[in-house]
């Protein structure tokens, strides 16, 4: 147990990405409200989750994290919660099946609403604005009253969240997570796939596996492991002035944790051993995780992991590699290869997605389905030379059918980008590129799981 810590220790150190709020007055009355409401997420669950995560950090385990880059007021509707979910489900069925391993579900939901961004302020037609950093702080309209911050949208973004995951927990426990009906889910997107037939053998011996289990008996009415799942939320822990709000005391074990969600993450821009963001976060009892850039030393890093994890506890601290695709073999190898070196128990995430952003000729950022892949496996041969475990991948992802990602079986192009450009943020791999790029993940774990068989992967 950390001593030598409290919940607003982190406000006498350095802070990156926070917003400026001009009414302090009515910043505290929110806070305050803010710290008298039941928490969102519970003590037990995230114990589960670090106990997961832990099987992963030894190989036992892949973790899928995915969702939006940053979820929006305006899009909290149950079709769309509905739809993410659904589309975690289908990759997680068929990443069980190529890596013969428990798939850790870790949804960028119910409380993904604060982005760190790369510039204070932005011009939109000669005016000169706030930027905009997600919608618990201001919104994205460009006028000066939408981007001043507002402490009430701290609230709102707390409510959003406990429905978000009050449906999260129906869907989870309800009989929408059948096996066999994801499955089916699956079937249909091989069949509408130009890349069908490289994806039929594997969906074939899905089915297989479900015909003989139900020949022996394990079926959704008798085994509830074939209708349920867990479920896990995560989002970046940004706005430290909510997120101290929702520090509790589990009244079990009298330890500390940060109850707006399962695994807060720090990002690569938060991430200084003397700031506030580590501060805050080392003295919770979650789960955390790891934003690692290609600016990251190795001496860096295992002073990070001292701090955050002291008594370097399994499942305690992930690791979420962002390189891009053309830095990860130089930067990854010394990092990976260090914590190895000196016993660190960790679980390392691929993000193939912030490392490859890139802006076309005619203005949209985007990023290439074909650098995403390349990424994700030049990751697994890092690890595969180091001795040690890919332990998952983490993915901005939607399960809507928008364009803002090039390529994919369905290859869209630059033109295409405008039909169904809708983030309002990072651009996101849709519901076809996402159950895509599983399958080929899913390849490529059975490739590596199984030497003796391995046979090349079709190139993208």
């Amino acid at each position: 147990m950390v001593t030598d810590w409290t919940p607003d220790s982190w406000r006498a150190k350095a802070i990156r990405q926070a917003p400026a709020y001009p009414d302090q007055t009515a910043l505290k009355a929110v806070e305050a409200r803010l710290a008298t409401y039941p928490t969102l997420v519970f003590a037990g669950e995230a114990r589960r989750l670090k106990a997961s995560l832990g099987e992963a950090a030894e190989g036992r385990a892949f973790v899928l994290q995915g969702g939006d880059c940053a979820e929006s007021f305006s899009d909290f509707t149950a079709n769309i919660i509905r739809d993410s979910f659904r589309v975690l489900l289908q990759m997680a069925v068929v990443l069980t099946y190529g890596g013969a391993l428990p798939v850790v579900k870790l949804g960028r939901m119910a409380g993904q609403f604060a982005k760190p961004r790369s510039s204070d302020t932005e011009t939109v037609d000669g005016v000169e604005l706030p930027i905009y950093r997600g919608d618990n702080i201001n919104g994205a309209e460009p006028t000066l009253a939408a981007r001043t911050p507002d402490p009430l949208r701290m609230e709102r973004g707390y409510f959003h969240s406990a429905g978000t995951l009050n449906l999260l927990r129906a869907f989870a426990q309800g009989g929408f997570s059948d096996l066999h009906r994801v499955h089916r889910w699956n079937l249909g997107f091989v069949e509408r796939s130009p890349l069908a037939e490289r994806y039929r053998d594997l969906s074939a011996r899905i089915s297989e596996t479900l015909d003989f289990m139900a020949a022996c008996g394990m079926t959704s009415e008798t085994t509830p492991q074939i209708r349920e799942t867990d479920f896990y939320v995560s989002h970046e822990c940004l706005l430290l002035n909510y997120e101290q709000t929702q520090v509790r005391v589990d009244s079990t074990t009298g330890d500390t944790y940060l109850c707006s969600t399962h695994l807060p993450w720090i990002g690569d821009r938060t991430r200084q051993a003397d700031g506030a963001h580590v501060e805050f976060l080392r003295g919770v009892s979650n789960p955390i995780g790891l934003k690692v850039g290609p600016s990251m030393d190795a001496d860096d890093l295992l002073r990070l992991c001292d701090i955050l994890n002291p008594s370097n506890e399994a499942g305690r601290l992930t690791l979420i590699a962002r390189m891009g695709a053309e830095k990860l073999e130089a930067h990854l190898p010394p990092l990976v290869r260090k914590l190895e070196r000196e016993g660190r128990k960790v679980a390392w995430l691929s993000d193939p997605m912030h490392g490859n952003t890139t802006k076309t000729s005619n203005g949209y950022k985007t990023r290439s389905f074909d650098a995403i892949l390349a990424e994700v496996r030049k990751f697994f041969d890092v690890h595969q030379a180091e001795g040690t475990y890919a332990a998952g991948v983490h993915v901005e992802m939607t399960g809507q059918d928008v364009t803002e990602c090039l390529g994919g079986a369905h290859r869209i192009t630059e033109a295409r980008l405008a039909d169904a450009y809708n983030t309002f943020c990072d651009p996101r791999l849709n519901a076809e590129q996402s159950l895509e790029l599983a399958f080929v993940l899913a390849a490529e774990l059975k490739d590596r799981r199984l030497p003796e068989r391995r046979q090349p992967v079709a190139a993208q």
